[in-house]
């Protein structure tokens, strides 16, 4: 894949040198783990995969003991196998803000029509408000994202292409008209952000309905209720907060997800984010992005759901963080 159909059986020996496949699988294994130690420990010999080349590692040598040198550096997340020896650290780099982006953009979507539609379908339970939403919640939820995608992309990018001025595929940066810089292009933005926000946006609105049902048939609600408040400040100041815990365990759970890389939107809308990349490298069978994006994603999902613990306890007192 990298040298070609032309390599010779010298380069390939090279390459293999290069990148550590000429060790057995374990060793291989061990080189990667200590590739990502912060701590790691490398060999003062050139011919050696762990050799301290300065072209991988930013490091602080810490101490050294025979031919063995102790670092501390950042994680090596090594090389991608199609881009030109390109550090796999450096496509995750350019390519997550622009999922970041997209998430967020989708969630904040999902949450304020989710609540907003849940509390309604709340309300006024067992009308035919109430099972408009929940017919449309469920149908959201049913959908998957690469038909909803492909009918968004179809409908509004091309048949209604004219009135919408949006375009079926398009990144949040493309090249001018005249292909001399980058320019934001916000409107290719809102077309995969609605497709994305969609599910989550279901399950808000059902989570949001069920739970503020059950609040409302708190004790303290019949206080506040007996107190004067108007039925606006009972939801507004004793209601809603105290309905929002599972709600925000749902936002926590599909935000992870969508930052771990929407592949089928963003492959369908043509949105360079990490989710495409990941389909690329599939493709293309590169290893390395393959296995750092993953454990970028695994980082990215333990930290929302440790802040997400953090939020349980503002939002209930009877949480408590230890």
């Amino acid at each position: 894949m990298m040298l070609g159909q032309n390599q010779t059986a010298e380069q390939v020996a090279a390459v293999k040198q290069k990148y550590g496949f000429d060790k057995p699988i374990g060793t291989q294994f061990l080189y990667y783990l200590n590739d990502l130690s912060p701590i790691s420990f490398h060999s003062n010999s050139q011919t050696d995969y762990t050799f301290l080349s300065l072209n991988k590692y930013t490091a602080t040598k810490l101490f050294t003991l025979g031919n063995t040198t102790t670092v501390l550096k950042a994680p090596y997340l090594r090389e991608s196998f199609t881009k030109q020896g390109k550090k796999v650290t450096q496509v995750i780099g350019e390519t997550i803000p622009n999922t970041f982006v997209l998430a967020v953009s989708a969630i904040f979507i999902a949450i304020i029509l989710g609540i907003t539609f849940g509390v309604i379908s709340a309300l006024y339970k067992d009308t035919w408000i109430d099972k408009s939403i929940q017919i449309l919640s469920t149908f959201g939820m049913s959908v998957p994202s690469f038909f909803s995608a492909i009918l968004f992309a179809w409908l509004f990018g091309f048949v209604l292409h004219n009135y919408t001025n949006l375009e079926m595929t398009g990144s949040l940066y493309e090249l001018d008209d005249f292909g001399e810089k980058m320019t934001i292009k916000w409107k290719n933005l809102i077309l995969p952000a609605i497709v994305l926000g969609i599910r989550p946006l279901a399950v808000v609105i059902q989570l949001m309905r069920n739970s503020l049902l059950e609040v409302l048939n708190q004790d303290y609600i019949r206080t506040a209720r007996a107190k004067g408040l108007s039925e606006f400040q009972v939801i507004k100041n004793h209601a809603i907060k105290n309905a929002l815990n599972p709600v925000v365990t749902a936002i926590s759970g599909w935000f992870a997800s969508m930052l771990a890389g929407a592949v089928f939107v963003e492959y369908i809308f043509g949105w360079n984010g990490l989710g495409k990349e990941i389909v690329n490298a599939l493709n293309t069978l590169d290893l390395p992005i393959i296995m750092g994006a993953v454990l970028v994603i695994a980082i990215i999902f333990i930290t929302i759901n440790i802040f997400v613990d953090i939020i349980y306890a503002w939002l209930d007192p009877r949480v408590k963080l230890s």
